[in-house]
């Protein structure tokens, strides 16, 4: 099962429109401000279907959104290449935005139960941080490839090569293995008890024997368990809490490359330095599961790496910056890995996806944090201030080390 996961890890990430697809904008004659509208119907799209596809992955084969999730990217990038204009890129963000939160929550509930299946649930960390670092790799290698083949064969090539990665994506999701096609009857009538205790005897067989309305009733008690969840234990609320405060610092990777401009490398080199970046966050990533006890001083080391290599304003502080990426990757693994420890799988995708919503309004807070800071300092300072939130992400991973160990216990 790992080398499938890994594959289709690497054939999402395998997008040479990543790099280029704000250049495809502008040569169709887009403003600015209209780029900027772009992205944010991506990330509302997001917001808004973050919470219930993750109600759906609790109810329905979670491979089966595994295989849609790509298959709709796939359908945006065609739109950008064959119909470019402003209403396709509008439609091609939707659908993408849509992909992206049938992915989000599922791939972690999935991996989570399949391992749980095996009886390897331990290997959760080191299976999913090894399966972002093979996506890192897989983007930096599209990255280096996206420049030549756009010289050479034009945005067509480039666009039809990115609707080729994630189809071939869907193509492997076929070939993993299922072995929870839906919800379980007695994890469903946990979600009734969470939502209408008088129904949780029968709640569970109909929802998964049952559609129209009964499904819809399914969805609102896996809704109310996801909810019930994180109202009961203060574990799942720290670990919620952990994975969206480490994804809003690590939305940061925006700016890297105006940060490598900033430290002092020339215009042609900058690409140079973002890949040191990118190879920081995939080793992070490959090594989740090593250090667990550990985890929050390791993350207050990545802390101070962050303000010392980015305040030393000087090319070798790049080195810092990609060791702190490196931490804040591998930390992000590890509370997803605490996060997936408390909950049961009955909501499992819902909770997660709950905390993705919230990591998208944190998120919000630190692009205005960058929107405002930067009237008044540049990247290297904005970055040095951002390694206080991670030593207080530390500091709070550590107290909350021992209440997440009781609940989950």
């Amino acid at each position: 099962m790992a080398r499938r996961l890994y594959a289709y890890a690497a054939c999402e990430d395998a997008v040479l429109l990543y790099p280029l697809y704000a250049l495809l904008f502008v040569e169709h004659g887009l403003s600015p401000a209209a780029v900027s509208s772009l992205f944010a119907l991506w990330s509302l799209t997001a917001f808004l279907t973050e919470v219930p596809s993750g109600v759906l992955a609790d109810l329905v084969s979670r491979r089966l959104l595994l295989v849609f999730s790509p298959l709709l990217t796939a359908a945006g990038f065609a739109l950008w290449t064959l119909a470019p204009g402003y209403g396709a890129f509008a439609a091609g963000f939707v659908l993408w935005g849509i992909g992206g939160s049938l992915r989000s929550g599922t791939w972690q509930a999935y991996i989570h139960a399949e391992l749980t299946a095996l009886g390897r649930v331990d290997a959760y960390p080191r299976l999913t941080g090894r399966a972002e670092a093979v996506g890192t790799v897989s983007a930096l290698v599209a990255a280096v490839v996206a420049g030549p083949v756009l010289a050479v064969a034009g945005f067509v090539t480039v666009g039809l090569a990115s609707v080729a990665a994630p189809l071939t994506a869907a193509a492997l999701a076929l070939a993993l293995p299922d072995t929870r096609t839906t919800m379980p009857a007695g994890e469903a009538g946990e979600a009734g008890e969470a939502g209408e205790a008088g129904d949780a005897a029968d709640g569970g067989r109909e929802a998964c024997s049952r559609v129209g309305g009964e499904q819809a009733t399914g969805s609102l008690r896996v809704f109310r368990q996801g909810l019930a969840a994180l109202r009961r234990s203060a574990a799942t609320r720290a670990a919620v809490a952990m994975v969206a405060g480490l994804a809003a610092i690590l939305t940061l990777d925006e700016y890297l490359p105006l940060l490598v401009a900033d430290m002092g490398l020339p215009p042609s080199l900058v690409p140079a330095g973002y890949g040191i970046m990118l190879a920081g966050t995939a080793v992070g990533a490959w090594l989740a599961d090593r250090g667990t006890r550990h985890a929050g001083w390791v993350l207050a080391a990545g802390g101070c790496a962050l303000a010392v290599g980015a305040l030393s304003a000087t090319p070798v502080g790049l080195v810092g910056v990609a060791v702190a990426f490196g931490v804040l990757q591998w930390a992000a693994v590890q509370a997803d890995t605490r996060l997936q420890q408390v909950v049961p799988d009955s909501s499992r995708a819902t909770v997660t996806s709950l905390a993705g919503s919230v990591s998208e309004i944190a998120s919000v807070g630190v692009f205005g944090f960058w929107a405002a800071g930067s009237v008044w300092a540049g990247p290297t300072v904005l970055f040095g201030c951002a390694g206080l939130p991670v030593l207080l992400l530390a500091a709070a991973w550590r107290r909350s080390s021992s209440t997440a160990g009781s609940d989950a216990g």
